[in-house]
């Protein structure tokens, strides 16, 4: 586990340098300016606070509330010749406190990492390695039992982790699909103690904190569309097959999108949502979803 986690910290060390043009090349000082048209860079962060307050003799009814919320997400793309870059850092948390609870709550928690080498076979197919990360920053509660909240999840348990290796299709800009074939996928759950309350325990073993699924499915499809200046769509969707042990039940599938519509420069109301089928965790669908307006800064370049 030591040994993929410092290969995703040298990964994404390497995006951070590339990202911010830290690598240098010898130039001749009476040169032509260096080429950078085949970067781009896309950087948001966005924060949002939602209030409630009513008196006591309020007759309509309410309970007073207090609301945090941020997203931050950073893309970066590089494609020269056939060679291609694709990277992707998605964070988003928020919080939600309600008159009478003790403490905050979580609304929203993602952590998401995707990055993808690819290299063309022709205008619309290439082939494809890459991996993506997926886990949450705090612990998670179910809070059936209000008096005795139950610890369900925390960071790192569960993450998980899984790579790529295939072909994808990318008829236009906005949409891209891959298959991968070959898909091995590492989950982890490194408190070990969570089976007490998760009997599933994400999948792993009692007692473990890794399982490796090396022969697998994978399809994962991205669109992205920005429709106008003032409305964006970013959509996700995830299928994963363990074929060692495959069945239509077994089958893992996840879709994430978020809605972006912008009010001013600066003011930006979102959408998130987050779907879920995965028999490990739970039978049936999970969802999530969160509508927030707040303050958005956003910073890309030109080709």
């Amino acid at each position: 586990m030591k040994k993929l986690s410092t290969l995703f910290a040298f990964l994404l060390s390497i995006q951070l340098a590339f990202g911010q043009g830290e690598v240098a090349v010898p130039q001749d000082t009476a040169s032509a300016p260096k080429d950078t048209t085949y970067w781009d860079k896309q950087f948001s962060v966005g924060f949002n606070f939602n209030q409630a307050a009513f008196s006591g003799n309020w007759k309509s009814g309410g309970v007073n509330s207090l609301a945090f919320g941020s997203i931050l997400d950073w893309r970066l793309k590089y494609a020269k010749d056939r060679w291609s870059w694709d990277s992707q850092l998605e964070l988003i948390y928020g919080l939600v406190k309600n008159d009478g609870q003790e403490q905050f709550r979580k609304s929203n928690d993602r952590i998401f990492y995707d990055t993808k080498v690819g290299y063309k076979i022709n205008k619309h197919w290439g082939y494809f390695a890459g991996l993506n990360f997926i886990s949450q920053f705090t612990d998670g509660f179910d809070f059936s039992d209000n008096a005795n909240p139950l610890l369900i999840s925390r960071f790192f348990a569960p993450a998980f982790l899984t790579t790529g290796f295939g072909f994808e299709y990318k008829p236009n800009k906005d949409f891209a699909l891959r298959l991968a074939p070959f898909s091995p996928r590492f989950t982890f759950v490194t408190d070990t103690t969570l089976i007490n309350n998760v009997p599933t325990n994400y999948g792993v073993a009692r007692g473990e904190t890794l399982r490796t699924e090396w022969l697998a499915f994978q399809i994962f499809a991205t669109y992205n569309k920005k429709f106008n200046d003032n409305l964006t769509l970013n959509s996700r969707y995830q299928l994963f097959a363990n074929l060692q042990e495959f069945s239509f039940e077994t089958i893992d599938h996840r879709l994430d999108f978020t809605l972006i519509a912008k009010i001013t420069k600066y003011v930006d109301v979102t959408f998130t949502s987050i779907n879920v089928y995965d028999i490990d965790m739970t039978e049936g669908i999970q969802f999530s979803q969160a509508l927030a307006l707040g303050i958005v800064y956003k910073v890309s370049n030109k080709k």
